[in-house]
């Protein structure tokens, strides 16, 4: 088997190399931060991830997942080189590339054997054309090298799973000899392999999560109509979803999306297509949707409550989703914002995320974080679901009842039953039913 080096340990380098190990890879995982290097050694994650930190541990154990703060040593000792570093978004909506271009460089001044450079990151069309004339500008003296796409279509809470059991690869590449390598490496995976274009595989994955965010967004809008003519948006979701064509994946209505790739995949779609001379007016309504999701939930709040200010309202959910600590871009984040700024008090619970969302809402007079998610309703005017935690629905509601001041409730995730809540006295305010 070739040896395998990652570049950044993030989300998807992190999951990438252990499940890489896993499968009996050699794998050197290199990031910049000591601190982290020093934590993954010793077997532990900086990220909540379900399975990770077994998988982490289980192969630090065995010898096949080491940790580095080198480049060059990746370089050396490594077949295959994975980029894995962060593509922030710009205030534009396009994509920062300084650290792409960071490790091309990196890795240029340490080249002098033919390695395979695998952009893994997800990253603009044209960018692996880039990362290849970086390397033959940089390079120190003239050596055979190929650059390779691989984007990642990893889900944060699943994401141990999805690469685990992939229902695709997809491989961009510009000839046989890195096409082979890649394919060794998937192997065992027993995944279909799409060999492609590079230009074609940067593609996909923008067009990938464009089209999962235009499905959020429809059935959202959706959701809109339901609530206006009495119909059942859950009803209709698995209508629709019964049709092999359509699916029900990705038909949940709520708050809309959030997280570090949906929403930052769409701006950056958007501006490529621009800069390719396409004004990309859908995936322009997609954003439109989802931002009014959440100025409709406030509404549908600030409407039953009439007035904010002063009022108590628990919070079931930080993190931008389930199965996840990242609160990157978390609606719940910004629902929990905006019924600040209306001068409401708060009492959250999140079962990971409390403490990355610590520094973004500080505990205080308007603050309060509580340890179990039973104690959030109580004294309260109203509670709202943010996140779809499944444990919520598992929240002794009857008990909650007698225990808030008004027995309100806006699932902003539909998680619950609705006829059930109002059997046990709630006003009960879900999307789209």
């Amino acid at each position: 088997m070739p040896s395998l080096a990652i570049i950044g340990t993030g989300y998807v380098g992190l999951v990438t190399g252990a499940c890489f190990a896993e499968v009996g890879h050699t794998v050197l995982c290199v990031d910049n931060d000591p601190r982290k290097v020093e934590m993954l050694t010793a077997g532990g994650i900086p990220i909540y991830e379900p399975g990770l930190e077994d998988l982490v541990k289980r192969n630090v154990a065995a010898g096949r997942l080491r940790f580095s703060t080198s480049t060059a040593q990746a370089v050396q000792e490594a077949d295959v080189i994975f980029i894995c570093v962060p593509t922030p978004p710009q205030p534009d909506g396009s994509v920062d590339l300084s650290f792409i271009e960071g490790v091309a460089r990196e890795i240029a001044a340490n080249l002098t054997s033919y390695r395979i450079i695998v952009d893994k990151s997800t990253v603009p069309v044209k960018t692996g054309e880039k990362v290849a004339e970086t390397i033959r500008r940089y390079a120190r003296t003239k050596v055979d090298f190929d650059v390779v796409s691989n984007p990642e279509f990893l889900r944060e809470g699943f994401a141990v799973d999805d690469l685990m059991h992939p229902d695709r690869v997809v491989v961009g590449v510009s000839g046989p000899r890195p096409a082979a390598l890649m394919r060794e490496i998937y192997e065992p995976f027993k995944a279909p392999i799409i060999v492609t274009d590079t230009n074609s595989a940067e593609l996909i994955k923008h067009a990938a999560n464009s089209f999962l965010a235009l499905k959020i967004s429809y059935i959202n809008a959706i959701a809109n109509i339901c609530e206006a003519s009495g119909a059942n948006v859950l009803e209709v979701a698995n209508g629709m979803g019964m049709d092999e064509r359509i699916g029900r994946r990705f038909l949940n209505a709520g708050i809309g999306f959030g997280g570090s790739c949906f929403p930052k995949d769409l701006s950056a779609f958007i501006k490529i297509s621009e800069t390719l001379g396409h004004d990309f007016r859908l995936l322009k309504e997609v954003q439109k949707i989802n931002a009014d999701q959440m100025d409709r939930f406030v509404k549908k709040i600030t409407d039953t409550l009439w007035v904010l200010k002063d009022k108590r309202i628990g919070v079931l959910g930080l993190a931008f989703k389930q199965n996840t600590d990242d609160v990157r871009l978390s609606p719940a984040i910004e629902l929990c914002n905006r019924l600040l700024k209306e001068g409401a008090k708060i009492r959250v619970y999140d079962p990971k995320a409390m403490e990355k969302a610590k520094p973004i809402l500080p505990p205080g007079p308007t603050v309060e974080y509580v340890d179990n998610m039973q104690d959030v309703p109580v004294g309260c005017d109203a509670v709202a679901i943010a996140t779809e935690w499944p444990e919520f629905g598992k929240l002794d509601w009857a008990s909650a009842r007698q225990q808030m001041i008004a027995p309100i409730l806006f699932d902003g995730r539909n998680l619950l039953d609705r006829l059930e809540m109002e059997s046990l006295g709630y006003l009960y305010k879900g999307v789209g039913r």
